[in-house]
């Protein structure tokens, strides 16, 4: 379980396949993580994964074939930045919202226009999900807890403060690069129920 509070940036050092050929290899260093546990949950770009190694100040995490086919992770090659998050504690602040760390999809950035020091950004995405989307609602980004400023089927924004611009990949962010998406966990749940009663 994560808030979507970035905790640091971390940079690819190697993406190599597996020996199976399907599966992917990630080599991350972070400088700020010192006591990593193999085993542990770590979110990379706002997806769940598995520490498999850890050599201060690098870990490496495996990527199934399946997430390779639902995130934008596959994409990631030697040098890229990657947002960073560990798994909360109890005695965690909860100050962002539920994430977990499964993708639902992946968008692509239509436009980032600048409003003095706020970035506007929109978001392209498939309309299927749209209910999972509204005004003043929350929705991680690259695994960054936001909150969607509007919405219109297919396409939703959000406005990016400096703090998360200077303490995230999110500033970097282009038009046309492509973005994982967790959608909240109470309206999947909602949704989910809802279908089941016909609703």
């Amino acid at each position: 379980m994560f808030t979507g509070l970035v905790e640091t940036i971390g940079t690819i050092t190697e993406a190599r396949l597996e020996p199976d050929g399907i599966s992917q290899r990630l080599t991350i260093q972070a400088t700020d993580f010192h006591d990593l546990t193999l085993g542990e949950s770590i979110a990379v770009n706002g997806v769940c994964l598995t520490v498999v190694d850890f050599s201060p100040p690098a870990f490496s995490v495996q990527v199934s074939p399946t997430t390779l086919a639902l995130t934008s992770l596959g994409s990631l090659n030697s040098g890229d930045p990657v947002n960073l998050e560990r798994s909360v504690t109890p005695s965690t602040r909860l100050g962002g919202h539920w994430v977990l760390g499964h993708v639902d999809a992946t968008g692509q950035i239509s436009q980032v226009s600048i409003q003095g020091e706020a970035h506007h950004v929109t978001i392209a995405y498939n309309s299927k999900f749209s209910d999972l989307i509204l005004p003043l609602g929350s929705v991680t980004l690259d695994g960054v807890s936001l909150t969607v400023v509007s919405c219109r089927d297919g396409e939703f924004q959000v406005t990016l403060i400096p703090h998360t611009q200077r303490t995230t990949t999110l500033g970097r962010w282009i038009s046309g690069q492509q973005v994982n998406i967790e959608f909240d966990v109470l309206g999947k749940y909602i949704k989910h129920l809802l279908s089941k009663q016909g609703g």
